[in-house]
């Protein structure tokens, strides 16, 4: 009865639990395990409500640790966090949120998803799910800075596509993005999105078209899809990470001066010609952002680079990826600038398939020994002990 009486003791037992059950969620938690209990079915409910320690105990081991013990862990090769111990205000902001939902016959909440965006107060301090039905929404969506902790989730069999075709012509690089988000802690799952303007022919000025634009900090994406050629996804900036994704362009497609791991990715180049997979923009050594690719897949067409260095000390990883025949044998582009050969970071580590031949690859590419792999194969790399969460179950 002490322990159940005294407010203090009940609350730290519930601490020490979100921590253990970060750890098990970030580090050996299959993703094919089945999914925690859902909430309560009404339209809009409360997540996360209080459970006893003794109970949630319980159904933690029925439900997350015996699958990740008859199951290797789904990182793979990639390190789990240290000690990992959630924000206590994102720990919070979990437990007090809500779902919403969007449906095109107006059997949701709202018909559109700007107008859930819209009922998300400023200064938003709870989980807000915006559960999308099927179907395609022709939207240009701007997620701003006064609206963090926003999830889209779609049906992983019915996935939802959020399409528009602005270009760089029009908006400018930046904001031809058919989604933007400049918030933080923003998470989407099982989401389509696609800049649908054609694809640029050789020479034409600005024909870029952005279909996601991720620019806020702490953000997860799982399960998503990315449609387009030029400029495609904009890492723009912050710690993100990107699981079980695919990625279709031409030039340039992934970008940005984001901090990132991309794990268990599909890449799919469309060029008629030459491609370039990635553009990193670190600038400086002090700068930590890089994308770092592992267990990932690049297939397609063209003649593909890697990356091209787009900033002077530009930061790109590609470990335990199969690389398709059109990586030229050169592998990476020092984009005209001889004096980025010197400063540039693009590493290879135990690659396979026939694009990863290195023979044949620039003297600036790094061949990684272990020692020099294993920042870029921990999610220590986007300090994901603090904020990562799991995809959510709706």
């Amino acid at each position: 009865m002490a322990m159940f009486g005294n407010r203090s003791r009940r609350e730290g037992s519930h601490k020490k639990l979100d921590r253990f059950i970060r750890f098990l969620h970030l580090s050996f938690l299959p993703s094919h395990a089945p999914p925690p209990p859902p909430p309560p079915s009404k339209m809009r409910r409360q997540l996360g409500q209080a459970h006893s320690p003794a109970a949630l105990l319980a159904a933690l081991f029925c439900l997350r640790i015996l699958p990740a013990l008859a199951a290797a862990a789904d990182l793979g090769n990639l390190e789990p966090p240290s000690a990992p111990t959630l924000e206590p205000l994102l720990a919070e902001t979990e437990r007090s949120g809500r779902v919403v939902t969007v449906r095109k016959d107006g059997n949701g909440d709202f018909r559109t998803i700007t107008d859930a965006i819209k009922s998300i107060p400023s200064g938003n301090t709870a989980r807000t799910v915006i559960k999308i039905g099927p179907g395609v929404y022709r939207e240009k969506i701007l997620v701003d800075q006064s609206r963090p902790y926003v999830t889209f989730y779609g049906q992983p069999g019915a996935m939802p596509t959020i399409s528009f075709d602005g270009t760089a012509a029009r908006y400018g690089t930046a904001n031809s993005a058919t989604v933007a988000v400049e918030s933080s802690y923003f998470v989407a799952s099982n989401v389509i999105f696609e800049n649908t303007a054609p694809m640029p022919v050789d020479g034409v000025q600005g024909a870029q078209a952005v279909a996601m634009r991720i620019s806020g900090d702490m953000a997860a994406f799982y399960n998503c899809k990315f449609y387009g050629y030029q400029d495609t996804l904009c890492d723009d900036t912050g710690r993100h990470f990107f699981k079980n994704c695919f990625i279709r362009g031409t030039v340039d497609f992934i970008f940005g001066n984001g901090r990132s791991i991309y794990q268990n990715c599909e890449i799919e180049s469309v060029a008629d010609n030459v491609a370039y997979i990635t553009a990193q923009a670190r600038s400086n050594i002090s700068d930590k952002s890089g994308f770092s690719f592992i267990h990932c897949n690049i297939t397609g067409t063209g003649n593909a680079f890697l990356s091209r260095a787009w900033r002077e000390m530009s930061r790109v990883v590609f470990s335990y990826t199969h690389m398709g025949r059109l990586i030229d044998p050169r592998g990476w582009d020092n984009k005209g600038v001889a004096g980025r050969n010197r400063t540039v970071y693009f590493g290879e580590y135990k690659c396979l398939g026939p694009g990863a031949v290195t023979d044949g690859r620039v003297k600036y590419a790094r061949l990684l020994n272990d020692k020099q792999a294993r920042p870029f194969l921990t999610m220590d790399f986007i300090q994901a002990q603090s904020w990562l969460l799991p995809p959510p179950a709706v």
